[in-house]
């Protein structure tokens, strides 16, 4: 197989892979529209390292030794099962925010009206607070002692990690899309640009639930986001759970 027709087919399977649903998604989602675009960055950085664990295996040829392997697989369920568990039950105990702390829209004057000095302070002052709450988004709840780089990472790595889906995907992409006899060199270029576009379609993810307009709107009813995510992540976990038997 030609270096190039593997690479148009390697693209276009995994941009499609990569931006179905699934628990990726969700959490990528979740974590960006409740702690900002720093977090929500991190968090596809720790599922792109993910995934580099499946194409690893995946070039060793073990990837079809996991997918054929029931006892592998149920474990891999379980685990996945348990961990998305986790993380949703975390979100379901999210709570509502203090009037104190939501972004205050900026208060537009009507055309021609007299405007006081007062007011005129007041309106500039509340345009500042909307603009540094503009800039705030993308910062917003920098990771403490609970909420740390490490432990962000983490999150996205093991949601991808322990997604039992993965073994069948790549034993599909290394044995069906692609040629047996493709050299090493060739499949750790494949694997290098398949982490390159997993980061990019949940980096755009992120940029676009990120935006200013688009965040402001979430923000009142943020903890009933991450309640929804939340149960959505529970509900995957049960499925892959019951599943498994």
């Amino acid at each position: 197989m030609e270096f190039w027709h593997g690479f148009l087919l390697i693209t276009s399977v995994h941009l499609l892979a990569a931006a179905s649903p699934g628990p990726d998604f969700v959490l990528v989602s979740q974590q960006t529209l409740a702690k900002g675009r720093r977090t929500g960055l991190i968090c596809s950085l720790g599922i792109t390292l993910g995934l580099a664990v499946h194409i690893i295996y995946s070039v060793l040829g073990l990837a079809t030794l996991i997918a054929h392997s029931q006892p592998l697989l149920t474990a891999i369920k379980w685990l996945g099962g348990c961990y998305l568990i986790y993380l949703g039950w975390q979100g379901i105990q999210a709570k509502p925010k203090k009037t104190s702390e939501l972004a205050n829209p900026a208060e537009p004057t009507t055309s021609g009206a007299h405007v006081s000095p007062d007011m005129l302070i007041k309106q500039t002052t509340s345009t500042n607070d909307t603009e540094l709450s503009d800039k705030a988004i993308s910062n917003k709840k920098p990771p403490t002692d609970t909420d740390s780089t490490a432990s962000i990472l983490r999150r996205g790595f093991f949601c991808n990690v322990f997604n039992p889906k993965a073994p069948v995907y790549f034993v599909a992409i290394f044995t069906l899309v692609l040629s047996p006899d493709i050299p090493l060199w060739q499949l750790a270029i494949y694997g290098v640009w398949m982490m390159v576009l997993q980061m990019a379609w949940f980096s755009t993810v992120v940029m676009l639930l990120s935006i200013p307009a688009i965040h402001r709107r979430f923000q009142r009813f943020e903890h009933w986001i991450d309640r929804v995510l939340g149960t959505a992540m529970i509900i995957l976990g049960l499925n892959l759970i019951l599943r498994s038997r």
